[in-house]
C-alpha cells in the first residue's frame, strides 16, 4: 500500500483452548499468504509466534505473539494468544486492542473452559467473532457433534457458514454455504496443495441445502424488506447475504462457524477471505473511551489517521540486554519515527527511535505507524503494559487495565548469597513484562513471596529468572505467619545479677501480663511508686518485654495482644544499667509467658469462590474438609453461585489447584485477610514439632 488507508487494516487475536492450534494455524495464514516460505511446526519448536525458549520447551503458547500478512491488498496484524488458564490473563489483554476475533476449537475435543472464557472476553470487549473448528483431519474429529456442543453453550446465535467434506483422515474439503460451492483439497506432483472449486457433491447437497437455509433464515431478520422477499419465497442473492451476514456480525447478533485443518492447510485461504470480507476495520469500529487530561473530562477517541497521536501499550516484553521493547496499539494521528511522544500516565517524555512491525521476534523497521495499525519501539523509559502514549499538545488518558489478583503463592530465595540485588533486578524486570505478576516480603514470615496466577505460570517465572537473568532460586511453599499469645493473668519476676569482677550487672523488676482482645496490640504500663525503679530504667523494661515477644516460648512465633505493667523492682546505684533492665524484663516475659496458659494462633482468610452451581455441593463439601466455616451464599452478576466462607490460611496455599480440579477450571476464587483464631489442639503439637525441627537444621 502505498498511501495508507484505514479501512485496509484488520486486527485480529487468535483465541481459544489450550491445544486448539491457534499457533498452527497462525503459521499457516502467514504461509498461505506469502510472508513465510515454509511452515514451521510446534514440534520442532520453529514457528514464527511461538519463538520463546520456554514456549518452545513447553510446547504451548506462554505469551501473546504479533504477527502480520497482507492479503489481497489488505494488512491483517494478528495477535496468537495463550490457551491455558495460567496465562489467559494475556489473552484477554490481546483482545482489548483488536477488532474483531476467530475463536479457535479443536474439532475432537470442541469446547472447552477456556473456549467459554474467552468468549466472555469478547463479550466483555463487545467484539465480532467467528468460530473457526481446527484439526478436522483428526482421529475423532466430528463437525456436527462440535457445532451442536457450541450452539448449546453460546446459542443460536452461531451458525455455520461452512461445513467440511469427508472427516477424519478422510476431510478433503469445505462446502461454502453463501455462495454453494465446493472447494476441494489435492496435491500436485511436488506436495503442494491444490484447490479446486467444484459443486457441491450429491452425498452432501442435501444436508448443505438445508444448513444454507438455516444460514439465510438467520440473516434475513436483519432487514425487514429483504425478510419479506424471503417470506414469499424469493431467493436472496449471494451479494444480499454477504452483506446481511457482515450485518449481523459487525452487531454481534450472529457467530459464523468456519472449519479447515492448520497442519493440512485446508480452509486457510476461505478464512483469510473471511477476516477480509466480514470482520471490521479500526475506521468500523467504535471510537475507544478515554479522559482528557487537561481538562479531566471524558472523551470518545475515533480510530482516525487525521486525529492528534495516541495510542495504548498493550504488552512489554523484558530484554536483559537491550531493554524493554514495547507493543502498543494507535487509536488515532500517526507517529514517525525519531519522534518524540508523551506517557500520559506516568506525566513524562519520551524519545522514540526506530519503529518496528513484529513478526513474531523479527522486527522490520518502518517510517512510522498510523491510526489502527500496531507496532514496537524499543528502550522507553518508564513505560509499562497498560499505559497511554500521546500527543503532549493533547494528551489523553485510556482506561487503566484491570488485572486479577493472583492466587497462588511460592517463597523464594536466591540460591546464592550475594544475589538478592541480581533476584530483586529480575523480578523488577518480570513484572514490567507480566503485570499479573506480584512480589512481595511477609512481614510475619520475613520471605519473600511471589504471587502468579497458578503452579504453570509460577513455573515460568522460575524458569525465566533463571534463564533469562541468570538468577537460580529456591522455593518453598510459604510458612504460616502463625502467631501466640497468653489466656491469663498472672504476676512475675525478672532479676538480672552478674558480677564477674569491676562494675557489675543489676536490674529487678515484677511484671503483670494480661491477655488483651483478639487485635488489641501490645499495651505497656508504668505502675511504678516511689522510684523504686529509677525513671531511666523504665523505657528498658519495655524494649526487653518487646525484644522477647518477637520469638514466642511455644513454637518461636511472636506473641500478640498483651498488657504488661510493671509496678515493682529494685535497683543499684552503681551495678544498674539500661542494658541490665532490658534483660530483666525479658527475663520476667519469659518466664510469665510459659505460666500463663500461652496458645497458637493462626490467620484466617474471608474465601469467596465463585463456581457454576453445578460444583456447589462438592465446594462446600471440599472447604469443611479443610476446616473451613461457610458464611454465605448468594448468586452473583454472573449468575453463577458465589459462596464464602472463613478458611485458615495454612489450608489453602495450594487451593488454586484443588479448584481447579473440582470445577475444570470453572471456578474463580478471591482472599483476604479476616482476623486471627486460636488454632485447635490437635494441631498445635504437629506445628511445633515442625518449629523445633526448622530450628534444629538452622543450627
Amino acid at each position: 500500500m502505498t498511501k495508507y488507508d484505514i479501512s485496509k487494516v484488520r486486527n485480529i487475536a487468535l483465541v481459544g483452548h489450550g491445544d486448539s492450534g491457534k499457533t498452527s494455524l497462525t503459521e499457516a495464514l502467514l504461509y498461505d499468504s506469502g510472508m513465510i516460505t515454509r511452515l514451521g511446526d510446534i514440534k520442532q519448536g520453529n514457528t514464527t509466534t511461538d519463538y520463546d525458549p520456554r514456549e518452545i520447551k513447553k510446547g504451548i503458547t506462554i505469551n501473546s505473539s504479533l504477527a502480520y500478512l497482507d492479503w489481497k491488498g489488505l494488512m491483517v496484524n494478528i495477535l496468537d494468544t495463550p490457551g491455558y488458564l495460567d496465562f489467559i490473563t494475556d489473552t484477554k489483554l490481546s483482545l482489548r486492542v483488536v477488532d474483531g476475533t476467530i475463536i479457535v476449537v479443536c474439532g475432537v475435543s470442541g469446547v472447552e473452559v477456556q473456549t467459554e472464557k474467552v468468549w466472555d472476553f469478547a463479550d466483555e470487549y463487545k467484539l465480532p467473532r467467528a468460530l473457526f473448528i481446527n484439526k478436522m483431519d483428526r482421529e475423532r474429529a466430528d463437525f456436527y457433534r462440535v457445532k451442536d456442543t457450541i450452539n448449546k453453550v453460546f446459542g443460536s446465535s452461531v451458525i455455520s457458514v461452512q461445513l467440511p467434506i469427508g472427516k477424519e483422515e478422510n476431510f478433503q474439503g469445505i462446502v461454502d454455504l453463501i455462495k454453494m460451492k465446493a472447494v476441494i483439497y489435492k496435491k500436485s506432483g511436488d506436495g503442494k496443495p491444490i484447490f479446486e472449486e467444484q459443486e457441491i457433491p450429491q452425498d452432501i447437497k442435501e444436508e448443505a441445502e438445508s444448513y444454507r437455509k438455516e444460514l439465510v433464515e438467520a440473516v434475513a431478520e436483519f432487514d425487514d424488506e429483504l425478510l419479506m422477499k424471503y417470506l414469499d419465497g424469493e431467493t436472496l442473492t449471494n451479494q444480499e447475504i454477504t452483506s446481511l451476514l457482515k450485518q449481523g456480525i459487525k452487531e454481534r447478533k450472529i457467530v459464523p462457524i468456519l472449519c479447515g485443518s492448520a497442519t493440512m492447510n485446508l480452509g486457510i485461504e476461505l478464512l483469510l477471505d473471511f477476516i477480509s470480507e466480514y470482520l471490521p476495520s479500526p475506521s468500523e469500529t467504535p471510537p475507544v473511551a478515554a479522559k482528557n487530561v487537561k481538562t479531566s473530562s471524558e472523551e470518545l477517541v475515533k480510530n482516525s489517521i487525521d486525529s492528534p497521536f495516541s495510542a495504548f501499550v498493550f504488552k512489554t516484553v523484558a530484554d536483559p540486554y537491550v531493554g524493554n521493547l514495547t507493543y502498543f496499539r494507535v487509536y488515532s494521528g500517526k507517529l514517525p519515527e525519531d519522534s518524540n511522544i508523551y506517557n500520559s500516565s506516568k506525566s513524562i517524555d519520551n524519545k522514540v527511535g526506530k519503529i518496528y512491525k513484529m513478526q513474531g521476534k523479527n522486527q522490520r523497521p518502518i517510517s512510522e505507524v498510523c491510526a489502527g495499525d500496531t507496532a514496537a519501539v524499543a528502550k522507553l523509559k518508564n513505560t509499562i503494559t497498560g499505559d497511554t502514549l500521546c500527543d503532549k499538545d493533547n494528551p489523553v488518558l485510556f482506561e487503566k487495565i484491570e488485572y486479577p489478583e493472583p492466587i497462588m503463592l511460592l517463597a523464594i530465595s536466591p540460591k546464592t548469597k550475594g544475589d538478592e540485588d541480581k533476584l530483586s533486578t529480575a523480578l523488577s524486570k518480570i513484572i514490567d513484562e507480566d503485570p499479573t505478576v506480584k512480589v512481595y516480603r511477609d512481614e510475619n514470615t520475613g520471605e519473600t513471596i511471589l504471587a502468579g496466577m497458578g503452579e504453570s505460570h509460577l513455573e515460568v517465572i522460575i524458569d525465566t529468572m533463571e534463564s533469562k537473568f541468570g538468577v537460580e532460586v529456591e522455593k518453598s511453599t510459604p510458612k504460616v505467619g502463625y502467631k501466640e499469645t497468653i489466656r491469663k493473668k498472672v504476676k512475675v519476676e525478672g532479676k538480672y545479677k552478674k558480677q564477674s569482677g569491676g562494675r557489675g550487672q543489676y536490674g529487678h523488676c515484677w511484671l503483670e501480663l494480661e491477655p488483651k482482645a483478639r487485635g488489641g496490640g501490645f499495651e505497656f504500663v508504668d505502675k511504678i511508686v516511689g522510684g523504686v525503679i529509677p525513671r531511666q530504667y523504665r523505657p528498658a523494661v519495655e524494649k526487653g518485654v518487646v525484644g522477647a515477644m518477637k520469638k514466642g516460648i511455644l513454637a518461636g512465633y511472636p506473641t500478640v495482644d498483651i498488657k504488661a505493667i510493671v509496678y515493682d523492682g529494685s535497683y543499684h546505684p552503681v551495678d544498674s544499667s539500661e542494658m541490665a533492665f532490658k534483660v530483666a524484663g525479658s527475663m520476667a516475659f519469659k518466664k510469665g509467658a510459659v505460666e500463663a496458659n500461652p496458645i497458637l494462633l493462626e490467620p484466617i482468610m474471608d474465601i469467596e469462590v465463585i463456581v457454576p452451581k453445578e460444583y456447589m455441593g462438592d465446594i462446600i463439601g471440599d472447604l469443611n474438609s479443610k476446616r473451613g466455616k461457610i458464611m454465605g451464599m448468594e448468586e452473583s452478576s454472573s449468575g453463577k453461585q458465589a459462596i464464602k466462607a472463613k478458611i485458615p490460611q495454612a489450608e489453602i496455599f495450594k487451593y488454586a489447584i484443588d479448584l481447579r480440579s473440582i470445577t475444570q477450571g470453572r471456578g474463580t476464587f478471591s482472599l483476604k485477610f479476616s482476623h486471627y483464631e486460636e488454632v485447635p489442639a490437635n494441631i498445635v503439637q504437629e506445628i511445633i514439632a515442625k518449629s523445633k525441627e526448622e530450628e534444629e537444621e538452622k543450627k
